[in-house]
Formats: C-alpha cells, sequence, structure tokens
C-alpha cells in the first residue's frame, strides 16, 4: 500500500477552468508541494492549451460547454461535461494513474465518475463547494424546475454518502452532509476558504484620477444573478439620489451570467458616472485594484444558499485589510466577525445609510480593517487551511 505521501489524486472541475478557481488551485498547489502527484481535468477557456503543466500539476482540459438554462439544458451541459472528463479519466488512469478521485463541485454528478472507478479500488474525495440544489433556486430567484431540483438533491446525497471522505467550507455546510444526507461526522473535515496571504497584500498604488476626491467602494466576484448586485446597484442609487452623497465612485471586478444585465441596469439608474465594471480581469490584478476602496461590500440577499455559505470575496476584502459592508447573514458573521458592519438582510435603503455612516468616519474603517487582516493572518489564511486538507489525506493513506 502505498504511503499518504505518494497518493495519486485526480481532481475533478467543471464549472471553470484550471487554475482560476482560487480554492482548488490552492488544494492541488498544497498537496504537490507534500510530495503527492496531482492532475487535474477542467474546461478549457479560449487560449488555453488543452494540457500543461503548472507549479508542478498536470492539467488536462476540454472544451467548456456552452452555458445551460432549464431541465433539457443542464442536462446537455453536464453530460458533455461528464463524458469528456471520463474520456480524459481513462487516459490518466493508465498513464501516469491516479488513486483517489477529488472531485470539486458543481456539478455532483462527478460522482458516477467516482463509482466506476471505485469498483477498481479508487478513494473517493467529495470537495462540497456549493450546495448545488439551493443554488439552483437561488439562481433563478426561488423559480425553476422542481425536476433539476430533486435531481441535484440525489446527487448530492449519493456524492456525500458515496464518498470515503467529505471536504467542506464550513460548519452550516458539515450541519447538512450530517443531517440531510447522513453522512458520520467523522467522515467530514472542514478545510475553509483561505486566502494567499503572500498574494493577497495591501498594496498602496495611488487612486486612479476619476476617482480623487471621492470615496471609493469595492466589489469583486462573480456576477451571477443570485450574487445580489442589482441590490448593490440600488444602493448605490440610493446613496446617490437619495442620501446625497454624490462624492463616490464604485469598482465592480468581475464578470457572469448577469453581467448584461447589471451594466443595463446601471444605466436605467443613472449611475454611469458613479460605477465602472472592470470585466474579468487577470487575478494577478485583483490585489490592486481593490487596494483603491476604501469601503468593500458583500451585497449576497439572505436565501437558502447564501444564509449558508461562505463567501470567499469576504475573506479577500480582509486580507487586504479593507472594512465590509455586507447583509447581515449567518456565516457571514463567522467569517468577518467585528471587520464588517452588518445590515438587515435585503434591506437597501439600510445598506446605503450603512456605508455612508462608514465614509464618514475614515478611523473606524482603519480598524475594522486591521481587525480583518488581523483574523486572517492568525486563523483564516490558507497557511492554516491547508493543514486541515493535509490530515485528510493522511488519514486516507
Amino acid at each position: 500500500m502505498k504511503s499518504s505521501a505518494q497518493i495519486r489524486i485526480l481532481m475533478l472541475v467543471e464549472n471553470t477552468s484550471y487554475p482560476q478557481d482560487c480554492r482548488v488551485r490552492q488544494e492541488a498547489n498544497t498537496l504537490v508541494s507534500s510530495g503527492r502527484r496531482v492532475t487535474v481535468i477542467s474546461q478549457r477557456l479560449a487560449g488555453q492549451p488543452a494540457s500543461e503543466e503548472i507549479n508542478g500539476v498536470k492539467v488536462y482540459r476540454y472544451t467548456a460547454p456552452g452555458t445551460a438554462n432549464g431541465f433539457w439544458g443542464y442536462m446537455l451541459e453536464y453530460g458533455y461535461a461528464m463524458g469528456a472528463t471520463f474520456f480524459i479519466s481513462l487516459l490518466v488512469a493508465f498513464r501516469p494513474g491516479f488513486d483517489v478521485v477529488h472531485a470539486h463541485n458543481p456539478p455532483d454528478t462527478f460522482v458516477l465518475i467516482a463509482a466506476f472507478y471505485k469498483l477498481f479500488g479508487k478513494r473517493f474525495v467529495f470537495d462540497h463547494h456549493d450546495l448545488s440544489p439551493e443554488m439552483y433556486y437561488a439562481r433563478f430567484g426561488g423559480k425553476g424546475s422542481s425536476l433539476v431540483h430533486r435531481s441535484l438533491a440525489f446527487f448530492e446525497k449519493l456524492s456525500c454518502r458515496l464518498a470515503d471522505h467529505v471536504i467542506t467550507t464550513n460548519q452550516s455546510y458539515k450541519l447538512i452532509e450530517v443531517e440531510r444526507c447522513g453522512v458520520p461526522d467523522a467522515r467530514i473535515s472542514i478545510v475553509r476558504n483561505g486566502p494567499d496571504m503572500n498574494f493577497l497584500k495591501p498594496q498602496s498604488n495611488g487612486l486612479p484620477t476619476a476617482t480623487q476626491g471621492k470615496t471609493v467602494l469595492g466589489y469583486v466576484g462573480d456576477m451571477g444573478f443570485h450574487d445580489g448586485l442589482d441590490y448593490l446597484l440600488r444602493t448605490i442609487a440610493h446613496l446617490v439620489y437619495e442620501l446625497g452623497r454624490t462624492n463616490v465612485s464604485c469598482t465592480l471586478i468581475g464578470g457572469g451570467d448577469a453581467w448584461t444585465e447589471l451594466k443595463s441596469m446601471a444605466q436605467e439608474l443613472r449611475l454611469d458616472q458613479h460605477v465602472s465594471f472592470t470585466g474579468v480581469v487577470e487575478h494577478e490584478k485583483v490585489p490592486s485594484l481593490l487596494s483603491t476602496a476604501d469601503i468593500c461590500l458583500s451585497p449576497e440577499p439572505s436565501n437558502s444558499y447564501n444564509d449558508n455559505s461562505t463567501m470567499i470575496k469576504l475573506m479577500e476584502y480582509m486580507a487586504l485589510g479593507k472594512p465590509v459592508v455586507a447583509f447581515d447573514l449567518p456565516e457571514h458573521r463567522v467569517t468577518a466577525g467585528d471587520a464588517a458592519l452588518y445590515v438587515t438582510p435585503n434591506d437597501e435603503t439600510e445598506f446605503a445609510r450603512t456605508i455612508s455612516i462608514l465614509m464618514d468616519d475614515p478611523e473606524r474603517r482603519e480598524s475594522m480593517g486591521k481587525i480583518g487582516r488581523r483574523r486572517i493572518e492568525t486563523e483564516l489564511a490558507w497557511q492554516h487551511q491547508g493543514k486541515n486538507l493535509l490530515k485528510v489525506y493522511t488519514a486516507l493513506g
């Protein structure tokens, strides 16, 4: 039997490309640094090669499917992704081979590939990034196909029960895995989405000319229909036109399914002079862009998905020493503590008032930023979370 340090790991990723997902990238790098061999299969974005090696991680990619809508759209997207992933995994199985299938969700249908390889003695680690059933309804405003929802719930439970070990992102997810999916506590480990402190360092590059003399608000992350950017834009409109805070500029970093609609919404709300959309930027540029912000925003509304989820952006803000304004969601408080001011969930008017209060109190902003940075350094940074990941693989050995 191989020692834990000799285990060969096959990571499966579908909803993004490697190395774009920071959690997958950090896990792979940590495992490689510990002497393990890691191969990743993911979708391929424009300009990326079909295969390459990145920092010791062997990467194979397939052409990305189109974005799905509706039951048959999801069936087509995931069916294509599963077929492409399985085909490449067969090639990897012969050379260089693997001992563990480490599947990052969504989708939870990777369990079908893992089940096949378990027949040949491979082990299965399920890395539970997202609550797929809740995320589906959140994406469509509480609506959607009940058949899709039931299917997602089925595959989530199957993934959790078939896994030799479940890696989860927080205590809320762990509780769901125990109570809804019936996983024994001993088969679950919490590995939070810790930021890389070597990468996310506060910078002082000066403000862009367009923002001189203004309070700069910042947002980074996906711009899907469930991420709350519509709440954010209405908040900025209230801040400018109802509270008279015209000395404000908001930089929105990222892209997603709702990006086009959000740009149109900003125009309708007459925010062209106050909101700028950078689109998707290279990961290396994020610290510099966010460092220009005085206050960072986490506008995720309360729903069954967001209430249980840990937002990576929140810890990135904290790592950069930025004060945060966020809706008062359970996992927001667990993550940020006193580094954030919390607003009654989904109340855009209160969100705007809270931003306004913080705009006028630079000393409080500085204090909150220091609290957040210290919390990341001492507890939440990846240097701490990566140790929990290695414990999982040591136990598997």
